[in-house]
């Protein structure tokens, strides 16, 4: 049985996926693995939510990232709440910095944002491989989103349904949808 080679990319090299998030390794290399880098503007907010097929870890590379992994006491729906949740044990978000790590299981409540004035930057691995397709998916509706929020709204939850994500607070997308 021959091994397969592995394989290096340059600073910046993969394929991407919109303009926020780059894929390095995933399901056309192997189905065990994703890797991809993410970048993410001021006042970005993915939003809290629960993936039932596949653990992640996040690594920070620049910026300031505020997240959490946790089964908070109490949940709440609004924009942006999920950065006031506890867990029963006191557990916060927490505001990690480069070297920073967050580990996911699958099933357990998760968010991430950017509280900085700078952009910010990750490196997530998630096995197994696969979650590029949701993200693909995300990318190209917003490339050309619906012009009714309730459109786009249903849209976004039938992704998120056929992949496996539930979706717990909204996603702010910038620092400017906070404001308005």
């Amino acid at each position: 049985m021959s091994v397969p080679d592995g394989f290096t990319l340059a600073p910046g090299e993969g394929k991407p996926i919109g303009d926020q998030v780059t894929l390095k390794v995933g399901d056309i290399h192997t189905p065990n693995l994703l890797a991809v880098e993410c970048r993410f503007g001021p006042g970005f907010d993915v939003g809290a939510h629960i993936h039932d097929t596949h653990e992640e870890v996040f690594y920070v590379l620049e910026g300031e990232v505020e997240l959490f992994a946790f089964n908070p006491k109490e949940r709440t729906s609004e924009p942006g709440s999920w950065t006031q949740w506890e867990s029963a044990d006191g557990d916060r978000a927490y505001r990690a910095t480069p070297g920073s790590v967050m580990y996911v299981p699958k099933g357990c409540p998760h968010a991430f944002r950017n509280p900085g004035k700078k952009p910010m930057r990750f490196l997530l691995v998630a096995t197994p491989a696969g979650h590029e397709h949701y993200q693909q998916a995300i990318a190209d509706l917003m490339a050309a989103p619906p012009t009714e929020e309730e459109e786009l709204r249903r849209a976004v939850e039938v992704i998120r349904q056929e992949h496996h994500t539930e979706q717990l607070t909204p996603v702010v997308r910038s620092i400017d949808d906070l404001l308005s």
